[in-house]
């Protein structure tokens, strides 16, 4: 179940909210748990198993490694029984995520000895990237005392199973939304709010991420071969819009559903492509996803406080790592290294000249964002391959320079590419902070509604880009 279908908006969150504004006040953990739950098997089945087998043993582990009683004290078991949680919670990660791709490239290896490995495919359970990285957090803040730990199940339980965040995010930290889940007032003026917040990341989903995303589609279904230049450039740019609005739009329908709920929701995009450089973008870009690894990852191994060698060692982990968690694929780590190469380039020489810059800084950001996403979006090497001479055609036969096809396109598309433009730039939030409770933007977030259930009532396709991650 996705927020933005049918079922989620007109049966399960009015009878959920219903459920949760009735229920006394010392009751709605208790309903907030089940109904993420209910949301979660809605759309993973059996795997819900899995999410609560997650969550008692991570409460269990966090018991521990705060050193509830006194043969639990010492540093040494505490660390002890921190690395057998993480070592449990990655273990999972890995067993559902990467078995296949571990085991397909094992199995290139073994190939040339004459030994055949078979292939294994595993179902990824919905969001557990998510509520893997959320648990050793937990675990880990628990450790070096920065939060208390959880001393009810059911509070915990809500904690990693809340249904705003559980599927794609964003990752929120224990320490930042535990006093909300000890006590958290619910209003109509908050009700309110989160309902406008919830459709604005509707109609980011559905007016555009999802209509743009239809050029990048029909470019996927007839192939790379043949298309021109020009277009090769519009699907790059059609792709990255609707990437980010896709996610962008999914962030704020969990704000809004947990402004609902009383529960403040961190913001996980910050306009990020009105950056100056690929250091900026990241800052901007899934902003939660960075943060963890900035402090489980960059920090511990010293951060940028050490010698260059060592910052450039610890700015590859991190990357490889993030390549590494979007996907068990090779075309992610390569991304993944693509994006440490550029954030390297900027910190010790490209950086200070961009700075320097008020308008060619936002171009370049603008120009190599969508070429990143190329490799990002294609698993295939060989479709990069093309797709990147169709890009910079050196050297190509004629029926490259053909330029049907981008007129066709923009014909189709150029009103969706100026309202992707539009709303990418920080300006538009200042407008609709400015006048969100004028009765005129009210008109037009109904509109908003409208037009977006229209869409998805007639869509064919409607999921998040995210949820495979």
């Amino acid at each position: 179940m996705v927020f933005s279908s049918i079922d989620f908006i007109f049966r399960f969150l009015p009878l959920f909210l219903i459920g949760y504004y009735i229920a006394p006040n010392k009751n709605k953990n208790l309903i907030l748990l089940i109904g993420s739950l209910i949301f979660y098997a809605w759309g993973d089945g059996w795997y819900t198993l899995l999410l609560v087998l997650a969550v008692f043993v991570n409460f269990i582990f966090g018991k521990l490694i705060a050193g509830h009683g006194q043969q639990f004290q010492t540093e040494k078991t505490r660390k002890t029984f921190l690395w057998i949680s993480i070592a449990f919670n990655f273990g999972l990660l890995v067993l559902f995520k990467y078995t296949g791709f571990i085991l397909e490239n094992l199995g290139l290896v073994t190939g040339l000895f004459g030994l055949d490995i078979p292939e294994v495919k595993m179902h990824l359970p919905l969001g557990i990237s998510y509520f893997t990285f959320m648990s050793v957090g937990y675990l880990v803040d628990v450790y070096r005392r920065e939060v208390k730990v959880a001393n009810n199940i059911v509070s915990f339980g809500t904690y990693i199973t809340m249904f705003p965040k559980l599927i794609s995010g964003p990752i929120t930290e224990y320490g930042e939304i535990a006093p909300e889940i000890r006590f958290r007032s619910v209003s109509i003026s908050n009700l309110e709010e989160g309902l406008k917040t919830f459709i604005l990341g509707m109609g980011a989903k559905a007016i555009l991420a999802n209509q743009i995303g239809t050029l990048w589609a029909g470019m996927s279904r007839y192939g790379y071969e043949s298309m021109s230049t020009p277009y090769a450039w519009l699907g790059a740019f059609a792709y990255s819009f609707q990437l980010y609005f896709d996610f962008f739009g999914y962030s704020l329908m969990a704000m809004g559903v947990g402004k609902m709920i009383g529960i403040t929701i961190p913001k996980n995009f910050d306009h990020p492509y009105a950056s100056g450089s690929i250091s900026e973008f990241w800052r901007r870009w899934h902003i939660t996803l960075g943060r963890w690894f900035k402090k489980y990852i960059y920090f511990p191994l010293g951060g940028s406080r050490c010698s260059t060698p060592k910052i450039i060692r610890n700015t590859l982990i991190v990357w490889a790592f993030t390549g590494l968690w979007h996907g068990a694929s090779w075309n992610f780590v390569i991304w993944g290294l693509i994006l440490f190469l550029l954030i390297i380039l900027e910190r010790f020489w490209l950086g200070k000249y961009l700075a320097k810059t008020k308008i060619l800084k936002h171009i370049y950001v603008c120009f190599i964002i969508p070429l990143t996403w190329i490799v990002f979006a294609l698993p295939n090497m060989h479709d990069i391959g093309v797709y990147f001479s169709r890009l910079f055609p050196f050297g190509g036969s004629p029926d490259f320079i053909t330029t049907k096809d981008f007129w066709n396109a923009l014909g189709d598309y150029w009103y969706l590419l100026i309202g992707c433009v539009f709303f990418c730039l920080p300006v538009t939030e200042k407008i609709y902070k400015k006048y969100k409770d004028n009765i005129i933007t009210t008109i037009i977030l109904a509109a908003v509604f409208i037009y977006s259930m229209v869409l998805i009532h007639t869509s064919d396709s409607n999921p998040f880009m995210y949820f495979r991650f």
